[in-house]
């Protein structure tokens, strides 16, 4: 027995015609006669009783009938709840990035996904390690690497541009290489960033004046003066007390690259989230 059978069967008894039911289902009559005879094939028994009024319930159909509409409105139901789900959202999401990008850049999008959608929960963990996805230690994860497992769907979300910076009111008159000043850069597990490895060159005769995977720490470094840190310029250009130097050339910038685990491709609080941050944030 065929549901799709079923529905034509309640067409048929409620509409009493097969021209009727067709036009409900917007299907062809003869289609609706197929089925009736292939429901009434399954069943062993006859449903109808064809009269010059129209198509008649037999005992049997009325038998039928009942539970025909019992598992139509379970269908119904079910429909119904699917699309309360997808339109009221709730549930907990997990969502990984560096430091500042969570804080510069996610916060406010999160900030404005909760006004929208009050029963989801964001999770936002800022750390420099990379969370596993197939692992489900994250739902969403931004990373500036991109992603190589061909279990995770990735797209690049946005460009970030460097700038170099030192503090508002600093004397900028730099000694040939940079001798005597100061920078501020990664720490020794990331000391071969770009920015990190431009810096250098640049100024190959600078000290190491301070070091922070973090680069918020390094962007306040910078504004009480311990040196000449290369940042984000979302987040420099933002920083009180911060100003621009120009070095002669502009530091390499990086990609974001976002990404999930196709498992979840149809999450709808993930499909959400990610559409908001889209909308916000890619360029």
């Amino acid at each position: 027995m065929e549901w799709s059978d079923l529905r034509v069967f309640l067409a048929v008894a409620r509409e009493r015609s097969l021209g009727g039911a067709a036009r409900r289902l917007g299907q062809s009559q003869p289609t609706m006669g197929r089925r009736i005879r292939a429901l009434e094939a399954a069943v062993g028994q006859t449903l109808f009783q064809r009269t010059h009024d129209g198509f008649v319930l037999t005992d049997e159909g009325v038998s039928v009938m009942v539970h025909a509409e019992r598992m139509e409105e379970e269908a119904l139901a079910l429909q119904r709840s699917l699309a309360g789900h997808d339109a009221l959202l709730e549930g907990l999401l997990r969502v990984s990035s560096s430091d500042w990008f969570g804080v510069h850049l996610l916060a406010p999008v999160v900030a404005e996904f909760a006004r929208l959608q009050p029963k989801v929960v964001v999770e936002l963990l800022t750390d420099s390690r990379f969370f596993s996805l197939p692992r489900r230690e994250a739902d969403l994860v931004f990373r500036i690497v991109p992603f190589d497992d061909p279990e995770i769907v990735s797209r690049r979300l946005v460009h970030i541009d460097y700038a170099a910076y030192v503090a508002a009111g600093a004397d900028v008159t730099m000694a040939p290489g940079g001798a005597g000043c100061g920078l501020i850069t990664m720490d020794t597990a990331l000391e071969d960033t770009p920015d990190a490895l431009w810096i250098r060159r640049l100024l190959p005769k600078a000290h190491i004046a301070a070091r922070s995977n973090n680069r918020d720490v390094q962007a306040q470094l910078c504004v009480r003066g311990a040196g000449i840190a290369v940042l984000p310029d979302m987040l420099g250009d933002a920083m009180p007390g911060l100003t621009r130097v120009d070095l002669g050339e502009a530091p390499p910038g990086r990609d974001t690259w976002v990404g999930y685990h196709r498992d979840l491709k149809r999450l709808p609080r993930l499909r959400a989230f990610l559409n908001l941050v889209i909308e916000r944030l890619a360029r």
